[in-house]
């Protein structure tokens, strides 16, 4: 696997994670959690948010290494 690939599925997965558990922490404080749970949360959607971005401009840099 090259280093491309392996950062591709890094990436990916780190803004699963990210949105994952944000809203998971939203969805407690509605539930009858506390509001530092909410403020993860969004500070966790922020950096999926960021995260997405990242990846874009990665993905335009290493356009043009293969994947293998």
């Amino acid at each position: 696997m090259s280093l491309k690939a392996f950062h591709v599925v890094f990436v990916l997965s780190s803004i699963l994670l990210c949105f994952g558990f944000g809203g998971w922490a939203i969805h407690d404080r509605v539930h009858g959690g506390n509001v530092f749970e909410f403020i993860l949360g969004l500070g966790s959607l922020a950096c999926g948010l960021a995260l997405i971005l990242y990846f874009k401009a990665v993905l335009r840099k290493l356009r043009h290494i293969s994947y293998l």
